[in-house]
């Protein structure tokens, strides 16, 4: 018996011995992991979130995801950690009361005051040491170490770089004399909304759309021909003579006007922030027989025109004083005219850029900043729309520019560094940043301290030191999220109970915590 005892310790070791083996080697997996993960973390990638909304609407901290009720048209305001009384990070749990805010489509003010839940800040991916092997590009989002506070990490737009002069004039950036233009996919994220004929109120009569009941804000010229379909109003139709051109004027009296406002902010500064002349106009248009199509758009005192002929002519011309002038033509496919096409006109950074279907028309105005024509920063622009024959326009939207603003709010009178008249050098490894959020951003214009360094040294006021980028901002992996549908009585009995139970609290936060991701704004950040 001995003898086969023995026999039968020899697998039942080998067993003890694998399964020795597999813990040993589950471990040193665990514990490579866990340095790969530390050295990633440490030097090539790392999960930020954005707890304010200097960079909305790029980037949004804790906000309100709202539905215009009376439009339906979509859009967030930011939450105010000040009035909720919490403190720097902190995620307010529960339903909270909400702001006034205005809806940037058709200008309806919501001051329901009704209670909703805070969606989180994005959370984002930054490239951590990108910098040291290439060199930062302008319009870059960049992550870098607050230079007044170096334990707080700041995300802003990179605008300049060493060795370059920066200037603001007229909302614009100007590098060393000359207007900057944004890269187009740059450009695409920056444009807001000002009216989008899409998205129609429910009630028009009822509620305060810029304090008056709500009006279509394309009305007719004189004695224009355009109208309205009467089975769906968001469609424009003109039906007139090939040669007789009919007009519709978007009125900045009855819908959204062109100030530098962001429905993210409070709607107290609306009134009194600066004219933005950057606009971007476009819609769909779908001709029968003969006739034109085209779109007016005015900066300072000067009217630019683009229009498109059912031959396929693209024309921009310019009018002052009176006088047309063609500046740019070419032949489009004039094909696309027997079905919806694009049709879209935008005056930005001082070109004029026309699209018609896939075909694309630039006109430069010049990159200094008189080539634009005299600056009139209290003359508001003007937006048209005309054309003659048969036409049928649909998704009619008007966007404007991102706008830098020089004040630090509408009301007063301090002035920010490198505006117009007093630009802004930049010395060797110094950088110069700006939050998309211009008019809510605490950046380069106002920092008014010396940064601070190591061993007592100190950086200059309003630069971001090289020393101090941490890296690029890449992706949004997490954009805010919603809750999980969690009965409501569940909620509140956590929430009455939380103050005095530990565990209540802790199951509070778990069903109040956003857990379900908002997939359809993961996104890519657009840089240089």
């Amino acid at each position: 018996m001995a003898v086969r005892a023995s026999e039968k310790s020899g697998p039942q070791k080998e067993q003890e011995t694998s399964k020795t083996t597999e813990i040993t080697n589950t471990f040193e997996w665990l514990i490579t992991a866990f340095i790969l993960a530390f050295l990633v973390r440490a030097f090539i990638m790392e999960a930020y979130r954005i707890p304010t909304g200097s960079m909305a609407d790029t980037l949004k901290g804790d906000h309100f995801r709202l539905c215009c009720e009376q439009c339906g048209y979509k859009y967030d305001c930011g939450s105010d950690l000040e009035r909720y009384r919490l403190g720097k990070d902190a995620i307010a749990a529960g339903n909270i009361k909400l702001p006034i805010s205005r809806c940037p489509s058709c200008g309806y003010y919501d001051s329901s005051g009704r209670a909703i839940s805070i969606s989180n800040g994005d959370r984002i991916l930054v490239l951590k040491c990108f910098y040291q092997f290439f060199k930062p590009k302008q319009w870059d989002v960049i992550v870098f170490k607050n230079p007044l506070n170096p334990s707080e990490n700041y995300i802003k737009r990179l605008i300049g770089r060493p060795g370059e002069t920066v200037e603001i004039i007229d909302g614009d950036v100007y590098i060393d004399g000359q207007i900057s233009r944004k890269p187009a996919k740059v450009q695409e994220e920056l444009w807001m909304p000002v009216y989008d004929n899409d998205y129609q109120p429910a009630l028009p009569r009822e509620g305060s759309f810029n304090g008056h009941p709500w009006q279509q804000p394309f009305r007719n010229v004189a004695e224009s021909k355009w109208s309205v379909d009467k089975s769906n109003p968001t469609v424009f139709q003109l039906d007139s003579p090939t040669g007789e051109i009919s007009s519709l004027i978007y009125d900045t009296s009855i819908g959204n006007d062109f100030r530098d406002t962001y429905a993210y902010d409070s709607v107290g500064d609306y009134k009194n922030m600066p004219y933005c002349s950057d606009l971007m106009v476009r819609f769909y248009a779908q001709a029968g027989k003969g006739g034109s199509i085209g779109i007016t758009a005015s900066k300072y005192q000067t009217t630019y025109k683009a229009w498109v002929d059912l031959g396929g002519k693209m024309v921009i011309a310019k009018v002052s004083e009176g006088k047309e002038t063609v500046l740019d033509s070419k032949t489009a496919d004039a094909s696309v005219m027997n079905k919806p096409a694009l049709v879209e006109f935008a005056n930005v950074d001082h070109q004029l850029i026309f699209k018609f279907g896939s075909d694309k028309l630039i006109y430069d105005l010049g990159r200094s900043a008189d080539d634009a024509g005299e600056r009139k920063r209290d003359i508001q622009p003007v937006v048209k729309i005309f054309g003659s024959g048969t036409v049928t326009l649909s998704h009619i939207a008007i966007f404007r520019d991102i706008h830098y603003t020089a004040k630090r709010s509408a009301f007063s009178p301090e002035e920010g560094r490198a505006i117009e008249g007093t630009p802004f050098t930049l010395g060797e490894g110094e950088f110069f940043v700006l939050g998309d959020n211009s008019p809510n951003s605490e950046d380069g214009r106002w920092w008014s301290k010396a940064g601070i360094g190591n061993n007592g040294q100190s950086y200059r006021e309003g630069v971001v030191p090289r020393d101090y980028l941490v890296g690029k901002a890449l992706f949004v992996y997490w954009p805010g999220g919603f809750e999980f549908p969690w009965p409501e009585s569940v909620k509140t009995s956590l929430f009455k109970n939380s103050r005095h139970n530990g565990l209540a609290r802790v199951m509070y936060w778990f069903v109040s915590w956003k857990w379900i991701p908002c997939i359809s704004q993961m996104r890519f950040i657009c840089g240089g």
